[in-house]
């Protein structure tokens, strides 16, 4: 294991000094150089950086990997070594900087950088961890959201299944007397997941169920609301069994446990298949949500979850993992672009050798990095035996890790990955989706499979296999199957001597690795080739480029921004038409979907976990086309895939350009439409009529140092009155309120008012009278204004912008004014273009959009949260 980090005195390093260095570094790109200060630079107690680019941070790496090569040395006089095996020689510290450097080689991803070798950082090195599925008692759910709270604060993702929690109405043996349903306790983990994911802690959370149960229509619809379970990823586990009903028109039969015999289940609704799964593409299909996961594939196709105890149970929130309760993964990636020589020339070729040699240390790095991990748990365990609180406080915490601990040790996963797939094709002067890239693409990932294994092999008989290594148990696996069949001699050896790792490979999404490999990500095509930037200057400067002079008459310099590799085809080539690149026609809205499902099979094959993955499609794609996609990818053997349609929903770039040029007549005739529309529309509103009692929500938040609270009442889950002030003694809900209903009576005067309800913890409805009671008079009646916007349709976001623009005259009152805007902000439709679409960073006139209630810049990913 690796020894307690002793604290010392480096030296330190302030902002802007770190800025003007890591721009340098990135040649300019702010972004890349910001984002690497942010996320993964170390920061002492003081918030003084102690690191002013990444070389100093792949420094702070290889010398943490390179204890552990040391610790294990390097015997090459086994005789069942690979050929590499038997001739390689010890990683030092120098050859893994070498690997590291500049992103060139091998890209360890974000927990790795930001946690490994910190002085001042307790934290995890798994990027995911997947927790037992919830226990069906009160007890087991919270277990599961502490679970989650004590691993998110250590910077991991997690997945759990609610599988098995029975469906609503099941009687229960409690005061309620029967159950919400597994469906209702979905609100409970977003919400902790939201909670913890403040002040620069990482929560992300994938909540999965089976097609099994009961309960998985409600699972499916709830994200269609898109204020409802905002801090996770939803998927459902899809079944052989259901997707053959569903092609053949057949009945399907629901049944609780899941696991349980049709005839012993203890509850059983039957429907037809093919109704329940229009439910789930026309979800898909508006809201990107739920993914869907082939799960027989990935049981069946593993080379871990055939193993007793290691059965698959969800996956990470990214999807790329599946793996059993109380397990993590920890993830590297190889930058395949820097493996072509002579890229975008007639004489770019892929250098299969070098491939081989770098993706073989890469997997012992795997498994260095499966042992660097034991010994963070090891000081995160020591931290929680020396924390102040009561054991039996810190006893749940404790067991977490200890469970993530013993399971590490026996099983040693890893998840060996790839990026820039996209700009390695091009290099090879390939379109993505082009039979030629597909043949090119195979050859890469047989010979990542080969030394990923020979490398993994090699370790067993060097450090000894992990701990359940059985013949009998591989030989039921079909990827170990299709070893014996394309890779026997392979397959051979490992039957013979056993792997090191109980899985080796996946593809993750790296997003943040590619901004600062400035690469395309993962498997994915580029998605836009370029957009136009513009930088305010100043005029009268020698240099000055004035592109336009704007209303306010400040100068801009208007310039193109191009994918950083397009750049270097430009360069190589001297071209600077992008439709003769080999990009043109293969970025992700514009390649054949048939092909990209192709691709992902392709890649699938030779990956012992799953693929992070989407299809990008047009926004006016039909909902069966959807369908046929997931069709297609279910009999392709895909263990899952994603579909995103152009703004239907965050997280999806949507493209700018105009999809033609309109003529003056269409022009005309558009303009005089719009001013028809206007003069229909511009007329008195009508208000829908308040209900007696109204849904609402309770939302609560910090203005600076006081505690607030909005309520916010609904009807069709839209905003139709806010009431929002400080929490006082009269009005001050239990902690575990989040939704409830405002009543309207009347009192002896004739005067309204309005009383709240909810429902407590054993299930009774609890009524607090005189809500009006708690909030500033004057703060209420600005509510009451602002309620009546709200009712009389103005959109939200113009809501927003109007609130957030009020001059008013104290500080108490603009505190107040804050609040509202924030409370209303979660309630934006997702990908709602803001009102003033301008981005203050990149310029880009149309670029800012609401995401999660954030302003997201399309073009440069500026973010701005209030």
């Amino acid at each position: 294991m690796i020894p307690s980090l002793t604290l010392e005195k480096n030296k330190t390093y302030k902002y802007e000094q770190v800025l003007k260095k890591a721009l340098k570094y990135f040649n300019g790109d702010e972004m890349a150089a910001t984002t690497w200060m942010k996320k993964y630079a170390v920061k002492n107690e003081d918030g003084l950086y102690e690191e002013t680019t990444p070389e100093d941070m792949h420094h702070r790496m290889a010398r943490e990997f390179a204890k552990i090569e040391d610790k294990f040395g390097n015997d090459t006089s086994h005789e069942n070594l690979s050929e590499y095996g038997k001739t390689r020689t010890n990683l030092t510290e120098e050859d893994i900087f070498g690997l590291f450097k500049d992103f060139k080689y091998v890209i360890p991803q974000g927990s790795v950088m930001s946690a490994l070798g910190h002085p001042h950082m307790i934290a995890s090195l798994s990027n995911c961890v997947v927790v037992p599925s919830t226990y069906d008692s009160y007890g087991g759910i919270m277990h599961t959201d502490q679970q989650l709270v004590q691993l998110f604060k250590r910077r991991c993702g997690v997945g759990v299944d609610i599988s098995g929690l029975r469906p609503a109405n099941a009687k229960v043996s409690n005061a309620a007397g029967s159950t919400t349903g597994a469906v209702s306790f979905m609100h409970r983990f977003s919400d902790t997941t939201r909670e913890v994911a403040q002040n620069g802690r990482r929560g992300a959370l994938m909540l999965t169920i089976d097609i099994a149960h009961p309960d998985v229509e409600d699972f499916v619809t709830i994200k269609q609301d898109l204020s409802k379970v905002t801090g996770a990823n939803i998927s459902v586990r899809l079944s052989d069994e259901f997707m053959k009903a569903v092609v053949e028109d057949k009945e399907y039969t629901h049944r609780w446990p899941i696991d349980a015999p049709i005839d012993e289940a203890k509850y059983v609704k039957i429907i037809k298949a093919k109704d329940l799964w229009e439910t789930i593409i026309s979800c898909a299909h508006k809201t990107a949500e739920p993914g869907l996961i082939f799960w027989d594939r990935q049981h069946w196709y593993s080379t871990s979850s055939v193993y007793p105890g290691f059965e698959n149970a969800s996956t990470n929130p990214c999807s790329e993992i599946a793996m059993q309760g109380g397990d993590s993964c920890r993830l590297i990636a190889l930058n395949l672009y820097s493996f072509v020589d002579n890229p975008f020339t007639d004489k770019a070729t892929f250098n299969k050798k070098k491939f081989y040699e770098v993706a073989y240390e890469s997997q012992r790095l795997m498994d260095d990095l499966v042992e660097l991990e034991l010994g963070h748990i090891e000081r995160i365990m020591d931290k929680i035996k020396s924390d102040p609180e009561p054991d039996h406080i810190k006893a749940s915490e404790l067991a977490t890790w200890e469970l993530l601990y013993n399971t590490g040790k026996i099983g040693r996963r890893t998840g060996l990955g790839f990026t820039a797939l996209a700009d390695c094709v091009a290099a090879l002067g390939h379109a993505i989706d082009s039979t030629e890239a597909l043949n090119a693409v195979d050859e890469i990932m047989r010979t990542k499979f080969e030394a990923e294994f020979d490398s993994s092999i090699d370790m067993a008989i060097q450090r000894g296999a992990f701990g359940n290594f059985d013949p009998e148990v591989e030989k039921t696996s079909e990827f170990v199957q299709m070893m014996e069949k394309e890779f026997p001699a392979i397959y051979k050896r490992m039957m013979e001597n056993g792997r090191r790792n109980i899985s080796i490979s996946t593809v993750a999404p790296t997003g943040t690795l590619s901004m600062l490999a400035q690469t395309s990500s993962g498997i994915e095509p580029v998605f836009m080739l370029g957009y136009k930037r513009r930088r305010k200057i100043n005029s009268a400067a020698d240099d000055a480029k004035v592109t336009f002079v704007d209303d306010m008459g400040d100068s801009w310099e208007e310039f193109d921004v191009f994918h950083p590799k397009l750049n270097e085809w430009m360069k190589v080539t001297g071209e600077t038409d992008i439709n003769l690149s080999p990009y043109a026609g293969s970025t992700a809205p514009e390649i054949d979907w048939i092909k990209r499902v192709e691709l992902q099979a392709l890649v699938q094959k030779y990956v012992t976990h799953s693929i992070s993955s989407t299809i990008n499609l047009p926004e006016d794609i039909e909902v069966d086309k959807v369908a046929q996609i997931y069709i297609e990818s279910w009999k392709k053997g895909l263990k899952g895939i994603t579909v995103y349609r152009d703004g239907s929903r965050s997280g999806v770039l949507v493209s700018s350009d105009d999809k033609k040029e309109k003529t003056e007549a269409e022009m005309q005739e558009a303009d005089e439409k719009a001013l028809s529309n206007f003069s229909k529309s511009f007329g008195v509103t009508s208000a829908p009529k308040r209900p007696k009692k109204l849904q609402a929500d309770v939302i609560r938040f910090q203005n600076d140092y006081e505690k607030w609270m909005a309520v916010v009442g609904k009807i069709d889950g839209r905003p139709y009155e806010i009431f929002t002030g400080r929490l006082e003694d009269s009005f001050n809900l239990p902690p575990f309120v989040e939704e409830g209903w405002v009543i309207k009576n009347k009192i002896e005067n004739g005067e309204n008012r309005y009383d709240f309800q909810f429902i407590d913890k054993e299930g009774y409805r609890t009524t607090i009278e005189g809500l009006s009671r708690s909030f500033n008079k004057e703060f209420w009646n600005y509510a009451k204004l602002i309620s009546g916007v709200l009712r009389h349709g103005m959109p939200i976001n113009y809501i927003v912008d109007l609130v957030s623009d009020l001059s008013l005259y104290d500080d108490n009152i603009n505190t107040w004014k804050n609040g509202v805007a924030r409370a209303l902000k979660r309630y934006i439709p997702d990908g709602t273009v803001a009102a003033d679409k301008k981005c203050p960073s990149c310029g880009d006139p149309n670029g800012l959009i609401y995401e999660e209630g954030c302003l997201n810049c399309k073009s440069c990913g500026h973010s701005k949260c209030g």
